[in-house]
């Protein structure tokens, strides 16, 4: 993106910064309510995702080591801290560069867990299994995050392993910059990909598929990416102009991406977060009111307005890392323009975590900034949550901002449905009455009838105290989701929330793998 003048405010970024965070040791509950209870009415289904980088160890694990002791309590550690944040999904970087975080056919083990690519765990286990199952035990989705091409992080390539991609295929890697990428414009590359996504959702019980940003690279100045005897080959019979055709490589990809996920793990979603800024205005009338340097159908040779009108993706979060009112790329006007553009796909808007309290731009030290775009988010009806970069900056940022979340999302949230996977609707769970016990309010239930073969993929519980209306859709009557997956016949939950003299309500739902709800349980009442 093109640079601003910041003035003198550069220099004050430091004094800034030191009275903001003696502000904030102020009581945790007057700052939410004041600075951070902004963000608008909760929603009874919002996707509130997080990315959890694993490409140099910036978010898990920590360290590497092949010792998996350590790594597996900091997992739980970490799904804990984002579970009480309010997060209900992570998006798990488990391929950051030709390697994997699981035992794989096509990938060695990655360096990032266990400091040397090719060294298994020890002892060996599977790393994402354990990963998507702690998550789902605390009822959040689980999104694998890969990254397609991008083959190493730097030219070293004695760090690669003997049965990586880039000596297992030479002629499919090409150098870039400080880095080596698979060739794109390849079907070999696009087929050796399919498998590897295929790999993972034959195996895996996630929940979806996610691809970053980085499809052709981000370009270097004055350096032409090395494509050109592929074009002659595949392309130039087929398209006058090699951007074409490399728009055509990408799409070929999603689009095989899309039918693999349908073949082996039709329930799981396929999503996408292009660069924030597709095509500004100057260029193409669909583009949007920005004046960016670079745009992702240009430079990037992403055309996710193709994915999403196509129907090859299930949802876009495109990266608006910008500021609200950044005159060269304006958050409000990207949150309007991608959600008039989001075609058959749901749309969850990238947010910058990580620019809390710690950009140069002067609006980024104001800790009302990011609660001021989760609230433009949830005012426009066709955005349907959000995902944050990255895990450690909503965790450990600046300015408050995990507090600041909390208390965004103090309310519990359904996830959204899924738009083009339906798939069977549990029935009504059958509620036992709900009986006083001395620790709480006990409540037993037992999967609907019909259900042996369809049961829930988690169960949601109401609650309703005195004479307060039943009413399903708001959700701060959500008091307890069960965690996902368990398929058991019988639950029970123990309420240890309730008030003496006081009466309460229970109804309870049961939710599909596609995340619908079925009509409701019987009415439990009970007197404390």
């Amino acid at each position: 993106m093109s640079s601003i003048n910041t003035g003198s405010w550069k220099n004050a970024i430091p004094a800034l910064k030191q009275q903001l965070n003696s502000f904030l040791l102020l009581p945790l509950l007057v700052l939410a309510s004041t600075l951070y209870g902004q963000a608008g009415r909760p929603l009874k289904r919002e996707f509130r995702g997080v990315w959890v980088a694993t490409v140099l160890n910036l978010d898990y694990p920590k360290s590497p080591s092949a010792w998996p002791t350590a790594h597996q309590e900091e997992w739980r550690n970490l799904l804990d801290k984002l579970k009480a944040t309010g997060f209900n999904a992570v998006v798990a970087q488990v391929r950051p560069a030709a390697d994997a975080f699981y035992p794989s056919a096509y990938a060695p083990w990655s360096a990032y867990l266990t400091g040397k690519q090719g060294l298994p765990p020890s002892p060996e286990y599977d790393v994402l299994k354990f990963m998507i199952e702690e998550a789902h035990e605390r009822g959040m989705d689980f999104h694998a995050w890969l990254n397609p091409y991008r083959v190493s992080m730097n030219l070293d390539t004695a760090q690669l392993s003997p049965n990586q991609v880039f000596y297992q295929h030479r002629d499919w890697v090409v150098p870039y910059g400080n880095r080596y990428y698979l060739n794109p414009g390849l079907p070999q590359v696009r087929q050796h990909l399919s498998a590897v996504v295929a790999e993972i959702a034959g195996r895996y019980d996630i929940d979806g598929i996610h691809f970053d940003d980085y499809f052709y690279p981000y370009p270097v100045a004055g350096t032409p990416f090395p494509d050109s005897l592929a074009f002659e080959q595949y392309g130039r019979a087929q398209f006058d102009t090699i951007a074409d055709w490399r728009r055509y490589s990408v799409n070929r990809l999603i689009e095989m991406v899309d039918s693999t996920l349908e073949k082996h793990a039709p329930h799981a979603e396929f999503g996408v977060s292009p660069f924030g800024v597709w095509r500004n205005r100057a260029e193409d009338p669909r583009g949007s009111a920005t004046q960016a340097s670079i745009g992702a159908y240009d430079a990037l040779y992403a055309d996710a307005l193709r994915w999403a009108e196509e129907g090859w993706i299930d949802y876009l979060v495109p990266q608006l890392y910008w500021h609200i009112g950044f005159e060269i790329a304006d958050h409000a006007e990207l949150q309007r323009w991608w959600s008039r553009h989001k075609g058959k796909a749901k749309l969850y808007v990238g947010y910058a975590a990580y620019k809390v309290g710690r950009d140069n731009m002067e609006q980024w030290l104001l800790p009302d900034e990011l609660p001021r775009q989760i609230q433009l988010g949830r005012s426009n009806p066709d955005i349907d949550g959000g995902i944050f970069f990255r895990a450690a900056s909503t965790l450990y940022g600046d300015l408050g901002v995990r507090d600041s979340l909390q208390a965004t999302f103090a309310t519990p949230a359904l996830l959204p449905a899924h738009q083009h996977k339906e798939g069977p609707v549990p029935a009504a769970p059958r509620l036992r009455k709900a009986k006083t016990r001395r620790d709480g309010t006990l409540l037993k239930w037992k999967f609907g009838k019909g259900d042996r073969k369809n049961r829930p993929h988690y169960y949601v519980v109401y609650r309703f105290k005195g004479n307060q209306p039943v009413n399903l859709d708001q959700p701060e009557h959500i008091l307890h989701l069960t965690h996902f997956g368990t398929g058991k016949r019988r639950y029970k939950f123990i309420d240890n929330t309730t008030e003496p003299g006081h009466t309460y309500t229970y109804i309870v739902t049961g939710i599909s793998r596609t995340h619908r709800e079925g009509p409701p349980s019987k009415r439990a009442e009970v007197r404390r």
